[in-house]
Formats: C-alpha cells, structure tokens, sequence
C-alpha cells in the first residue's frame, strides 16, 4: 500500500475485507471524543492511506456535523457506505460502536458490584470532580466557537435559565432555538452566519481512491426507489422491536419507555453527546430514576475513558437501570442490565445509520461544501447555555455531596480546579486528566481526609 512517502503512486484498491479489518480496529482505538476520532480517520483514510481525497472526506464530514447523532461515527458510516456500499455502511458504524458497548456493559457491571469497594470508591472520589471539570471545558470549548455575537450570547443566555431556573424540557429549548435561527436567519442574517467549522481549504495528499475528481459511484447516486427503501426498512427496524417490547412487557414497562424515550434523544443530539446529556439526566434521573445523579457523574467518567463515541454512556444509563431495578428478576441482574444496554443502544443509533443511507446520495449530488443554517446555529448557542447548566448539576453534587447548606467537599474541590487548569490552561488530555484526578482521589481516601 503507497505512504506519503510515494505520493505520485496511486492507491491500490481496497477490498471488502481489508476494510473491514481498519473499521475493527478503529472501533478499538477512537479514544479522544469526536475530535480526536475524526482527527484519527483523517490521518489513516486521508494521510496515509488514501482511501478519500482530503475534500470529500471535509463535504461528507460537514453533512455529518449538520445531523442529529455521533457526528464521528456517522463519519465512519457516511466512508465505509461511499467505498462499499450499504454492507460497508453498516460494517463501519457497528464496528466504531460495538467495542464500546461491550466494554461499557463490562465496566458497569463492575461498577455495580464492586463499587463501594475502598479501592474503586477512591478512584470514582477523584474522577467526579474531574468529570465535572471536562463538562466545564465542553461548554467553553462549544461557547468560544459559536457565540461569536451578542445574539448569540443572548440565546445561550437564555438556554441556561430556561433549564436552570425554570426545568424547561431540553426539547422545547431546542425547538425555541431552532424557530428562533429560522426567522433571525431571514431578519438579521449576519448574526446567524458562523465561519470556521470543518470546511476550510483542502490539502492534497496525492492521489486517492475516491479523488476530487472521481465520479460518484453509481450506488451513492440518488434514486427515489432506494430512499423510499431505506426509509421502509429503517421504520420496520424501529417498529418491530418497539411492538415486541409493548407486546411483551406493556408499553409503560421500563424497557418500553427505554426505547422510546433514546430514539427521541438520538433526535435530539444537535451539538454532540454534551448537548443531549442534559436531556438523559432529565428523563433517566429526574423523570423514570433509572439511575442517581451520582451515577451519572460516573456513568460519563466511564464513557470519557473508552473508545466509541461518547454518547454511548446511553449504555450505562440502560444498564443501570435494567439491574437497578431487576428488571428480569433478582436472579438475572447482569441479563437484565446487559438487555437494556443493548435496546438503548440500537434506539439510540438506528436514526444514525438512516441518516446516512438515506441523505448520502443527496449529499453526493454535490461536492460544493455544506454550510451551517441559521437555525442550526441558534441550536449551537442554545447547547452551550445547557451544557453549562450540566456542568453546574455536575458541580453541585461534587462539591455538596449531602446537598446544599451541608458540608463543602475541600478535596474534591481542588481536584476539580486542579483538572480545570489542566484542561483549559494547559490543554492536557482528557484521558490523562481522568487518570491523574482518579490517583488523587485514592490518596485522599487512603489519608482519611
């Protein structure tokens, strides 16, 4: 296979097969978030090699970032489906997710049965306040990239004391921001219009398999029939589980409920998994009690420490819940969490797989880079206010672990603003931030302080 070394050389083709085997192990090394994932696509499929020229893979990750979903695993599916077809689609995203479940149904289990142990409690006593710090940093990180004008400001503003002080559900917040883009788009249009993103001047690399100039495949190119396809198979996907879970357990079971309630949030993850998070607290804590919020705290902690997308704490959400609550009997908690795990995991990222084979041909019948809309952008000034809001939850369990106007935690405190350093001052890994905070952690409960 050429390097850069050879950048004249083209590419030879790549096989099913051998494309399989990089999506198998992607899934195992896309630590990182969604930067660090596309950064690591970009570096294998674009740099090395050569899959995708430099601009096809910028105009099929800017469709992607307009998407509700994992922008990075949608990414995955959007290449595997455009070298391979439908079969290559899907192999790519499953492959980018399903480590991480495993893993994830793994740790939890762990965490349930040992985690009042001395050892991992002093761990999880470090990692929380770090957590919080990284929730922080998400805000600042979404903020100083799109709140580029008072209006903006103004929207983020106003997303914080609608959930804040008011619980308004994260759905309407969303709503409100998209109505209010749509019209401020046709009324102000300069407030509404964001530089930057993904889609700056490509870079060549030499030639790729799938080059600038390289005609569409004749499967990505649009036909109804096919969109109607995929659109009849994708609802009978959702719909005969959905009926089994109402046929089985009744549609106000806890399993039930779990599936409907994660394909409404994997409709709503505009901005990324931070953004839709305030929404999982809100139904898993607050309205069904799947969970606490102190294991939601750690439920993000485990999710920041494994490969896959981030959103996939949704797995931890369902397992909890699912042992939690005994779902299956006192006898089969594991089967019981592993179930849930499962379902809100294919809820949550069915729509994904949709999105692409549906809209990659519209999206090929161009290569013009995609830009944001107005509305679109009011929704990312509305995440920041929220996940600030998440970041405050976050910080208040941490800091007042018996609830306000009890005892101040001083440890986790500085844990918290030493992380916070570390991550906004001088842009440490997150992994390494995580790892350090859980070591702090346990030197403070081993001391007895």
């Amino acid at each position: 296979m050429p390097t850069p070394a050879d950048p004249a050389a083209s590419p030879s083709p790549v096989s099913f097969t051998q494309a399989l085997r990089f999506w198998f192990k992607l899934g195992f090394i896309s630590f990182g978030g969604p930067a660090g994932q596309i950064a690591i696509m970009h570096e294998e499929l674009v740099e090395r090699r050569r899959w995708i020229s430099e601009r096809r893979f910028l105009h099929a990750l800017n469709y992607c970032m307009l998407l509700p979903g994992p922008e990075a695993q949608q990414l995955a599916t959007y290449l595997g489906w455009l070298m391979h077809r439908t079969w290559g689609g899907i192999a790519a995203g499953v492959l980018f997710v399903l480590p991480s479940l495993f893993i994830l149904i793994a740790l939890s289990w762990l965490y349930l049965a040992y985690g009042q142990t001395p050892l991992v409690a002093g761990l999880f006593y470090g990692i929380k306040p770090a957590v919080t710090a990284i929730v922080l940093q998400a805000a600042w990180r979404i903020g100083s990239r799109a709140l580029k004008n008072g209006v903006l400001w103004a929207i983020a503003a106003a997303a914080f004391v609608a959930i804040f002080a008011l619980n308004v559900p994260f759905p309407l917040i969303v709503g409100a921001a998209a109505v209010i883009g749509f019209v401020g788009g046709r009324l102000a249009p300069d407030k509404f219009r964001t530089g930057g993103g993904h889609g700056g001047k490509a870079k060549s690399y030499g030639p790729a398999l799938i080059d600038d100039d390289t005609p569409t495949p004749v499967h990505a190119s649009f036909r109804w029939p096919h969109l109607l396809r995929v659109v009849m198979v994708g609802s009978w996907l959702w719909l005969i589980p959905m009926a089994l879970l109402v046929g089985i357990w009744g549609w106000g079971h806890a399993y039930t409920q779990m599936g409907w309630f994660f394909t409404k949030a994997a409709l709503l993850t505009f901005g990324g998994a931070y953004a839709v998070l305030p929404y999982v607290y809100q139904g898993g804590v607050t309205h069904y009690g799947w969970l606490t919020p102190e294991q939601m705290i750690d439920g993000l902690a485990l999710g920041e420490t494994t490969p896959g997308p981030l959103i996939m704490v949704v797995a931890f959400v369902g397992f909890v819940g699912g042992y939690g609550q005994a779902l299956l009997g006192p006898n089969a908690l594991f089967l019981a969490g592993a179930l849930a795990a499962l379902l809100v995991t294919w809820f949550t990222f069915l729509p994904s797989f949709l999105f692409i084979l549906a809209g990659g041909p519209l999206v090929e019948s161009t290569h013009n880079d995609l830009k944001f809309t107005a509305p679109l952008t009011a929704i990312t000034a509305a995440v920041v206010g929220v996940v600030l809001n998440l970041a405050m939850f976050f910080g208040y369990h941490v800091l007042w672990p018996d609830h306000l106007g009890g005892r101040f935690d001083w440890g986790s405190a500085l844990i918290a603003l030493g992380a916070a350093v570390a991550l906004l001052r001088y842009r440490r890994n997150v992994m390494h931030v995580i790892g350090v905070c859980a070591l702090l952690g346990l030197a403070v409960k081993s001391a007895g302080l």
